[in-house]
């Protein structure tokens, strides 16, 4: 056997296009590629995208939980997450591996942690509330465009704990940084030209410029408040975190993690929202039954179960990467340094051995199951798991508590809109098209309190 042959011979099989022409079609049909080649090759297939020469898939769980349990020294996430360096700064924590990633994460935790959190609550019903008291009734309200005006907003105000024309021009910066960054052509020429050409590209440096005009210089003041110590905002507590040797962040540091939360800690969240209501109003009898658990006030297990089976069905992330150091044997495949190694969310939340009926939208089936550490996994998993995926389900939860207390939806038998790639995100292609149907009163104190517990 030639060189050659033997050094693919190694990996499992999958299409045999060039790298560019599975790239297009990967932008242009992420699922239906996927889908078809679990069909064609198996649970584990063997995919050419940039970034590595190849991309090992895997869909079976307890391959799953050999990436996610294997030694960090081996399975590094950093170089697997490089599409998003342009945008985050190398400094950020989905950007780093071993021990400087351990560093970033555990000075990160504690604006997570469970009193931390609840503490938002009041500051997410607010802006929730003063975001859906705009939405006329009776006409076609796309949801996806308000729910990400609520979480930016809700992030905002979490990271600094003000108002103002600051914010303002923060969001406005952000919001010109995102559009230059998720465009389909953009995302097209990084693909294509790799993330380090499309950093130089003068529109996005200036997009970013803009951004960073507002950020350091807040930082620095913020450095010098005398009321740091009394403040709740997460950007005072990451200038006052240390880490184990008495060490602040700098910063850059400081830069990179408040974009890494301004832009992730707001995209998902708003997001997986948008695809709850898209399939809520297309199946009234699970609305119906979420707005009686919200309107009694009593516990949430239906709302629950409604954000577990959005997260499952759809995952606002396809799959989690990580690039091999070493060579390691998965799957019966003894795969070399270099290759990237991708848990396929998408595909394992379809296994129809785990989830019977997978295509199907069924809260139900949570009411009497537990989410698997392996077959559940929208938020990642391991040393890697998302950091903020108790906040998510919070905020996620109170928001659409506040919806279904505040109006009644009109359900709708149109098909389901299709998902669309934003960035590396999945959107409803339709932008969660809703209605109104009339606005409610407040039923019940219990209304006040809904959905966010656990």
């Amino acid at each position: 056997m030639s060189p050659a042959r033997a050094s693919s011979a190694i990996f499992p099989p999958g299409p045999r296009r060039p790298a560019p022409l599975q790239t297009l079609r990967w932008m242009r049909d992420t699922w239906g590629f996927l889908a078809e080649c679990r069909e064609r090759y198996g649970e584990t297939f063997t995919i050419r995208l940039p970034g590595a020469d190849r991309w090992v898939f895997l869909t079976d769980p307890e391959h799953v939980k050999q990436v996610f349990t294997g030694d960090p020294k081996v399975f590094h996430a950093g170089e697997g997450n490089s599409v998003l360096l342009p945008i985050l700064g190398r400094h950020s924590v989905l950007l780093l591996d071993e021990k400087p990633h351990m560093r970033q994460r555990k000075l990160l935790l504690p604006p997570f942690h469970g009193k931390r959190m609840a503490g938002y609550e009041d500051l997410m019903r607010q802006i929730a509330r003063d975001t859906i008291a705009t939405w006329p009734v009776g006409q076609p309200l796309r949801a996806w465009p308000q729910m990400q005006q609520i979480t930016l907003e809700i992030i905002m105000r979490a990271v600094f704990g003000v108002e103002g024309s600051q914010l303002r021009d923060l969001r406005a910066a952000l919001e010109h940084v995102m559009a230059e960054v998720t465009g389909k052509r953009t995302m097209l020429t990084m693909a294509l030209l790799g993330e380090g050409a499309f950093r130089r590209l003068p529109t996005f440096r200036r997009a970013l410029e803009d951004v960073d005009a507002i950020l350091l210089p807040e930082i620095a003041r913020r450095r010098d408040a005398a009321d740091l110590e009394e403040r709740g905002d997460i950007l005072s507590m990451l200038l006052q975190a240390t880490d184990e040797d008495g060490r602040p962040m700098g910063d850059r540091e400081l830069r990179d993690e408040l974009m890494t939360l301004l832009v992730a800690g707001h995209e998902t969240t708003a997001t997986s929202l948008s695809w709850a209501l898209e399939r809520l109003v297309r199946h009234p009898d699970a609305l119906r039954r979420l707005q009686d658990e919200v309107r009694d006030g009593e516990g949430d297990a239906w709302m629950d179960a409604v954000c577990r089976e959005t997260l499952r069905l759809c995952p606002v992330i396809s799959i989690v990467v990580r690039e091999l150091q070493e060579p390691v044997e998965i799957a019966g495949h003894t795969l070399p340094a270099g290759t990237r190694v991708a848990p396929c969310i998408h595909l394992v939340h379809r296994r129809p051995d785990i989830y019977p009926d997978p295509d199907a939208f069924r809260p139900e089936r949570w009411l009497d199951q537990t989410p698997g550490t392996y077959t559940w996994i929208p938020f990642g998993g391991g040393v890697r798991r998302c950091l903020g995926a108790s906040f998510a389900l919070f905020e996620m939860k109170t928001i659409l508590g506040e919806i279904v207390a505040a109006m009644d939806l009109q359900t709708t038998t149109a098909p389901g809109e299709r998902m669309r790639t934003r960035a590396i995100t999945r959107t409803p292609g339709g932008q969660a098209q809703i209605v109104v149907a009339r606005r409610r009163e407040r039923e019940s104190a219990g209304a006040q309190a809904v959905g966010v517990a656990g």
